[in-house]
């Protein structure tokens, strides 16, 4: 592969390249070859590996974004071979190499990156990228292309208004998951307005926008916050004002778990391109790009806090401000230290318990938080024990930080099944306590749960043993058809023993 930065081709092979047939074929790297901008990417990967360094970006940016990018590759680049490339380019790429068609990748990616991505796809015959002095965009990247080619010597696939000026004077412009609006001005420049010319290729691979923002946002996740009407449930005060209240309770708490689950997916975004079921995540895959994402996320954590300190009381804006800033703890460093990531996770769970009562000012019994200290920390260690097993029979190694490995499997099983035992034990002890007289009529009936709560939480671990369970286990209850019988059978205990 011949890897040119910014030397001009000779006189002799721009004459030849003008008196081809058959123009070679110059295509952008990033929103065009791959989906996502390689630029974001490396800024993601910095962050989770030295978010320390972030400090210094504006600096580097101002000596020049050619500079700024030179140092990104120095310190962070993405793996090639994970990259969310844009599949049906992909497809017609290799269909031209095959021809023995010149193929070019032009960039405003910086070279190293440029050159590593040329290599992983095997069919560019030449690289033209920024080298830490120039930044090949726009009129720059033409005038390169065109001192190699001549002008019009060249077809050019691009997917941005940056492009315009090259798609312009290419003899044919191509595009890939375009802009909006870039269609119809491609169209324009070329002359392509009537339905009888011959039109652009659009090349998409992008999922619908909609069920993007939805699995961004991941809103199945917001279940986790039902959490927040417990103590009312549990009082039998769940109707009237205090529900309204409890309802701007759980907005809040959506807002700042769909921000920080953005921010934690960011982060993550190298890890997730290289699992098996993560890499179809909105910015894995490169389907939504990360500024806005960050955007995204900082609306919603704004939006979240203003709501609650207008309408809620302090104290839960308290706890609301605890929890966001325990799972950005947990999503920048926490979620790699082994033990303490799967405490946290189930002190999130606690947490959310705590801020319902406090927005509707109703106490906590202790036998509830000591029963969901036990109760969610089993729950977050099946999660670690079902990703690990998982991976065992894969035969693969874990890749994902997280700190734990293969060999751990039966200590956490031991760990995990002996708190959600010690979880029952506190719930049978609570049903003894005189408070419980107060709330339910005939409270020896509650004893009817202890046999559904002993059966859940062991179907929950057999299904992990097994590798049965490839989600979050709470996520797993609210579509799994037998954990939903457990919870309805429950409840009706539940008002059995009220009346």
């Amino acid at each position: 592969m011949d890897a040119v930065r910014h030397s001009p081709a000779s006189a002799a092979e721009a004459a030849t390249r003008r008196e081809s047939a058959v123009p070679a074929l110059c295509v952008d790297l990033d929103g065009t070859l791959v989906k996502s901008d390689t630029l974001s990417d490396s800024i993601c990967i910095l962050a989770h590996q030295a978010p320390w360094r972030l400090a210094q970006l504006p600096f580097w940016l101002l000596q020049g974004r050619a500079h700024f990018k030179a140092k990104l590759a120095a310190l962070a680049l993405p793996d090639p071979a994970h990259l969310p490339y844009n599949a049906e380019l992909m497809v017609y790429l290799r269909q031209q190499a095959a021809t023995g068609r010149t193929l070019v990748l032009a960039t405003g990616a910086d070279q190293h990156l440029a050159e590593r991505v040329a290599q992983h796809v095997g069919f560019f015959h030449s690289v033209l990228a920024s080298d830490g002095a120039t930044n090949l965009t726009g009129k720059k990247k033409l005038r390169l292309l065109e001192e190699r080619f001549g002008p019009g010597g060249f077809d050019y696939i691009g997917n941005s208004h940056a492009d315009v000026p090259l798609l312009r004077a290419a003899a044919s412009a191509h595009l890939a998951n375009p802009a909006r609006g870039l269609r119809r001005r491609v169209q324009v420049l070329h002359g392509q307005t009537s339905p009888a010319a011959t039109q652009p290729q659009i090349f998409l691979d992008r999922a619908p926008r909609g069920r993007t923002l939805l699995r961004t946002l991941r809103v199945h996740q917001w279940a986790k916050n039902a959490l927040l009407f417990l103590p009312l449930l549990l009082a039998h005060k769940l109707r009237g004002p205090a529900f309204l209240v409890e309802l701007l309770a759980f907005l809040c708490f959506c807002g700042v778990a769909s921000a920080t689950y953005i921010l934690n997916d960011l982060l993550d975004i190298e890890a997730d391109r290289q699992h098996p079921r993560k890499r179809t995540r909105p910015f894995a895959s490169g389907d939504l790009r990360i500024p806005a994402g960050a955007a995204l996320s900082l609306a919603l954590a704004a939006g979240a806090v203003a709501l609650s300190l207008h309408a809620l009381p302090v104290a839960f804006t308290l706890w609301l401000g605890i929890y966001a800033t325990s799972t950005l703890a947990y999503s920048l460093r926490l979620k790699r230290r082994v033990l303490i990531d799967v405490l946290l996770l189930s002190a999130l769970y606690t947490l959310r318990i705590l801020a319902g009562a406090a927005a509707v000012r109703v106490p906590v019994s202790p036998w509830m938080a000591a029963f969901s200290i036990f109760f969610f920390f089993s729950l977050a260690l099946v999660k670690r024990f079902s990703e690990l097993e998982n991976l065992r029979l894969r035969g693969a190694i874990p890749a994902n930080g997280r700190g734990y490995r293969v060999q751990d499997l039966e200590q956490l099983r031991s760990f995990g099944t002996a708190s959600a035992y010690a979880s029952i034990l506190i719930f049978a002890l609570y049903i003894n306590n005189p408070e419980v007289g107060q709330l339910y009529r005939h409270p020896h009936r509650l004893w009817l749960m202890t046999p559904v709560l002993l059966w859940w939480l062991s179907r929950i671990w057999l299904k992990a043993s097994r590798a049965e369970l490839e989600e979050d286990p709470v996520v797993f209850a609210l579509t799994d058809r037998a954990s939903l019988l457990a919870g309805l059978m429950m409840a009706a205990i539940a008002v059995f023993a009220a009346k």
